[in-house]
């Protein structure tokens, strides 16, 4: 077997964006945040992953579609390592994500770093912006969307009911 030069860590990390979440296929595993992480051992790419929440059921589809991708593009040998500390946050999603899940009809995950004056009084948890109208004046109508990543809220303003994607 020949000895082939790897392929530069940015040039993985492009490919792995051809690697859609199963449960949100507009957000790419890169602009989700949960890789991690993409190196070099020896003929081996490594690339880890953490889980958006512990448990979380699309894991083992991420992994393999992550091999699929990078064996698609020549990489032979790929190991996905799975890094539960630290935690995800969704500080880790990219712009581009947070705009895909708009895009979508999903409410993207408040920052990390909250404004009080954004407190609902109702569920004294930030106030979500519909992705639909833009409006602020948004209800909980259940801690459980339509996967286990979201929760299913509903505008006031336009009535229409949306995910939003919940902070973990």
């Amino acid at each position: 077997m020949n000895a082939v030069a790897p392929v530069s860590i940015e040039q993985v990390y492009a490919w792995l964006q051809e690697v859609p979440d199963p449960e949100i296929p507009v957000l790419s595993v890169v602009d989700l945040g949960v890789v991690r992480d993409v190196s070099w051992d020896g003929d081996a790419c490594v690339v880890v992953i953490t889980p958006t929440y512990s448990g979380c059921p699309a894991m083992r589809e991420i992994t393999e579609d992550i091999r699929q991708v990078l064996a698609r593009h020549g990489i032979g040998e790929v190991r996905v390592e799975t890094r539960l500390s630290p935690a995800w946050t969704t500080d880790w999603m990219s712009e581009k994500g947070r705009a895909a899940l708009k895009d979508y009809g999903i409410a993207a995950p408040a920052q990390q770093a909250i404004d009080i004056s954004g407190i609902s009084r109702r569920n004294a948890g930030p106030a979500i912006e519909c992705p639909r109208c833009g409006s602020r004046d948004t209800r909980l109508v259940s801690n459980f969307g339509s996967t286990s990543c979201k929760a299913l809220y509903r505008c006031v303003s336009c009535r229409e009911p949306f995910d939003y994607f919940k902070t973990h």
